[in-house]
C-alpha cells in the first residue's frame, strides 16, 4: 500500500496522534466530531486505568507460555509511563493514572517468574518537535538534534538503572547526534547498560550496526528471518495500541496465531506477540482469550517448543500443514489434520523408532522410503505434535 493512503488510514491505535494531524482523514474527522479537536494531551488526563490489575496481567501471560514481556514504557506520543527525567508533566505518575505502570509491571511480571523487557521509542517523539505529520513517505522525518539526543539517553537509563529490563526494544531508529564515540552516545549507552545487566540484549532499530537480535514486523522486513537471531512481532489485531474498531474478524483466532507461532519457531525465532489494554487497563475479553486458548496448548506442547532448534533435513508442508522443531535428541512434527496422515521425512532426518503424542501414546509409525505414514487425531487445538526419538 502506498504511503500517502497508509498514512491517513493507520490501523496502529498508538499512532492516532499523528494522525489526527493528517487533513481530510478518518481520524482528523472523528477527533473533530467526538472531541471537538481537543489537544490530544487532554487525553492524558482523561486516562485513568482504573481497573488496571499488573498481577492479573501476569498471570494471564505466564499462563499463556510466555517468558517475556516487554511493555511500552514511551511511545511515539512522548508520554511517559513512568517519571521519566525532563517530561515534566506528561508522564503516568504526574497525571492521569497517577502511578507507576511500568514499575507495577516490572514488579508483577518478575514475581510471575517470566523475564522483563522494556519498549522505547528513541527514533520518534512527537511531542518536542514542531516536525509536520507523517504522511506520505516511509522514511519518517525525525528529531536528531543534540538534546533530542541527551532526552533519550537520560530515558534509557535510567531505564537501566530502574528497572534492569533484560531486553530493550527500540524503535525507528535513534537520534543521529549520538551515532558517535564519547559520553553520552550510543555507544556509551550501550557499554554502560551492558555493564550494568550482563545478560542483557539490544534489538536492530537503533539505525546502527549493532544488535543482539534482529526484527521483523507483521509482514515487514521479513528478510531479517533468514538466519542469526530474530524475533517476529506484531499484534493479537491489526493494531498495537487498542483499537476499539477492531472486532473478531480482525482477530487472531488460535488456529491462525499457531500457524504464525509455528511457523516462526519452526525457522529458529521468537514471537513477540502485543496485546492492547483499554484506557480502564483491562486485557479486551478477545484478546485474552488467545492468550488463553494458546496457553491450553502449550501445556501439553511446550517441550516440542521452549530451547527447540530448525530441524535439519526437514521440509515444512502446507498439505497437510506441517513444520518441524527439534530439542536434544528429539524431533517433533507440528501437525494439522486427522485420520492417516503421509509425511516426507527422510530416515536420515527423523528416527521412527519411537513415536508418540505429546500426552505419552505410542504410535505405530510405517516407513516408506523417505515417506512415513500413521494414524492420529489432534490433541490440544488445531494442531498435534508428535514425537520422534
Amino acid at each position: 500500500m502506498e504511503a500517502r493512503t497508509w498514512f491517513p488510514h493507520n490501523p496502529y491505535a498508538e499512532w492516532y496522534f499523528n494522525t489526527i494531524r493528517i487533513e481530510g482523514s478518518p481520524a482528523q474527522r472523528h477527533h473533530q466530531e467526538t472531541y471537538g479537536g481537543a489537544p490530544y494531551d487532554n487525553f492524558l488526563d482523561m486516562w485513568k486505568a482504573e481497573k488496571f490489575d499488573p498481577s492479573e496481567w501476569a498471570s494471564l501471560f505466564a499462563q499463556s507460555g510466555a517468558q517475556y514481556v516487554i511493555p511500552t514504557t514511551k511511545h511515539h506520543d512522548g508520554i511517559a509511563l513512568w517519571e521519566a527525567p525532563g517530561t515534566g508533566s506528561r508522564n503516568t505518575v504526574a497525571r492521569g493514572p497517577k502511578r507507576d505502570l511500568i514499575g507495577a509491571i516490572r514488579d508483577a511480571v518478575t514475581k510471575a517468574g517470566m523475564r522483563f523487557g522494556v519498549y522505547y521509542s528513541g527514533g520518534l517523539d512527537w511531542s518536542i518537535s514542531n516536525l509536520p505529520p507523517h504522511s506520505d513517505e516511509y522514511e519518517l522525518v525525525r528529531p536528531s538534534d543534540a538534546a533530542y539526543s541527551m532526552y533519550c539517553y537520560m530515558h534509557v537509563a535510567e531505564l537501566i538503572d530502574k528497572y534492569k529490563p533484560e531486553v530493550i526494544f527500540n524503535d525507528i531508529n535513534w537520534p543521529d547526534f549520538s551515532k558517535r564515540y564519547g559520553e553520552y552516545s550510543l555507544p556509551a549507552l550501550f557499554e554502560y547498560y551492558y555493564k550494568k545487566v550482563p545478560t542483557g540484549v539490544v534489538n536492530d532499530r537503533w539505525g546502527v550496526p549493532h544488535w543482539d537480535y534482529k526484527t521483523s514486523e507483521y509482514k515487514y522486513n521479513l528478510h531479517v528471518e533468514n538466519e542469526g537471531v530474530w524475533e517476529n512481532n506484531r499484534g493479537v489485531g491489526y493494531s498495537f495500541g487498542y483499537n476499539q474498531l477492531e472486532t473478531e474478524e480482525h482477530y487472531l483466532n488460535i488456529e491462525k496465531l499457531l500457524h504464525h507461532f509455528l511457523d516462526i519457531v519452526s525457522r529458529g525465532g521468537n514471537l513477540l506477540l502485543n496485546v492492547g489494554p483499554t484506557a480502564s487497563g483491562e486485557i479486551p475479553q478477545l484478546q485474552k482469550r488467545v492468550l488463553l486458548d494458546i496457553g491450553e496448548w502449550m501445556k501439553v506442547n511446550s517441550r516440542a517448543i521452549y530451547g527447540s532448534r530448525v530441524a535439519p533435513g526437514l521440509a515444512p508442508s502446507d498439505s497437510p500443514w506441517l513444520r518441524w522443531t527439534r530439542v536434544g535428541e528429539s524431533t517433533f512434527a507440528h501437525i494439522q489434520a486427522q485420520g492417516d496422515v503421509l509425511l516426507l521425512a527422510p530416515a536420515s532426518a527423523v528416527d521412527v523408532s519411537k513415536a508418540r503424542t505429546m500426552d505419552g501414546q505410542h504410535l505405530e509409525v510405517r516407513r516408506d522410503g523417505d515417506y512415513i505414514k500413521f494414524r492420529i487425531e489432534p490433541l490440544v487445538g488445531p494442531i498435534a505434535v508428535v514425537e520422534f526419538s
